[in-house]
């Protein structure tokens, strides 16, 4: 008798694209109707890809958040990142900003100097993770991580390398701290690979790249800006590269998903725009705190809000999105 084929992938969602910060386009799987299937994760967004001309790469100017945690994950481009607590950095290509808003902060994402002076290709993610409600209130934190400090874990096949953001890898572990058990990881296939996730957790896929993928024992058909919802059954969930290769090239074309998977926090959930508490009261209380200034300021939101007035207008006379 053969054996019977486990259904591990429960829904296909196709992302929407919509406009997002200062006026750049993203395409979002996540949220789509109840959250519970993804739990902790929130939102995922995909930023891009965009080719920019001089003067037109926009970004997210100040905003406040509370309550959970946002993470920037690049893969071209450059991002400069400012908040009301002093911090500064610059996310080049490949680097994570993990960033715990926790109690609160106003938060500026905007395009380097140098992507908005000459122009360039620009993608990348930002995923939202809710906090448990002991941790919702805790001081901001953030972790800035370098490509080179990411690990990355090679099949021996030499088809398929993972790049371990956060949780583990057969062996391979990430250096990110997390407040609850997380696995963030960048999947690259031209060939099979069978991933072992807890059993217990929320899992979702989502294909960022134009060559489809399997996945699941069942081998469902993901395309492009389609994401998976995963049910292990306590199974490993199987990755396959769908597409030949070009012509006078061996193999399968190289797929690329991004993989999330969390212990559930399951508790409720109070969100409006920024803030992601657990009751209706939090959430006054955060825009109360916010409108008498509790949250801080960065100095320099006049001239990020022009840049970012100017180069919409910009792409506007362009044409473009």
């Amino acid at each position: 008798m053969a054996s019977k084929v486990l259904k591990q992938v429960s829904r296909v969602i196709t992302a929407k694209r919509q406009r997002e910060g200062g006026g750049f386009i993203v395409r979002r799987p996540l949220p789509a109707g109840s959250l519970e299937y993804a739990d902790p994760f929130l939102m995922l967004d995909h930023m891009g890809p965009a080719n920019y001309g001089p003067g037109e790469a926009v970004g997210a100017p100040d905003h406040p958040h509370r309550g959970f945690e946002t993470v920037t994950y690049m893969l071209s481009g450059e991002f400069e990142h400012h908040d009301s607590h002093g911090n500064h950095g610059l996310l080049k290509p490949g680097w994570v900003q993990w960033m715990t808003a926790g109690s609160g902060v106003i938060h500026s994402e905007m395009p380097s100097d140098e992507l908005l002076k000459k122009g360039g290709r620009f993608e990348g993610f930002q995923i939202w993770v809710n906090l448990p409600a002991k941790d919702k209130m805790i001081r901001p934190r953030y972790q800035d991580v370098p490509p080179e400090d990411i690990p990355w874990f090679h099949s021996e096949d030499k088809k398929t390398d993972i790049k371990v953001i956060a949780g583990e890898v057969e062996g391979i572990t990430a250096t990110i701290d997390t407040h609850t058990p997380i696995y963030f990881l960048d999947l690259r296939t031209s060939g099979r690979y069978e991933l072992n996730i807890p059993e217990g957790m929320s899992a979702i896929a989502y294909n960022y790249h134009p060559a489809d993928i399997a996945i699941g024992q069942e081998k469902t058909k993901i395309s492009e800006s389609q994401m998976a919802v995963l049910e292990t059954n306590g199974q490993p969930v199987a990755f396959e590269a769908l597409e030949d290769a070009e012509e006078g090239s061996e193999g399968k074309k190289e797929a690329r998903v991004l993989i999330l998977a969390g212990t559930p926090i399951r508790e409720e959930v109070a969100r409006y725009g920024p803030f992601v508490m657990n009751t209706d009261e939090q959430l006054y209380q955060a825009f109360a705190d916010m409108e008498t200034g509790r949250f801080g300021t960065i100095p320099g939101s006049t001239e990020r809000m022009r840049k970012t007035r100017e180069a919409n207008e910009l792409r506007q006379k362009a044409g473009k999105e």
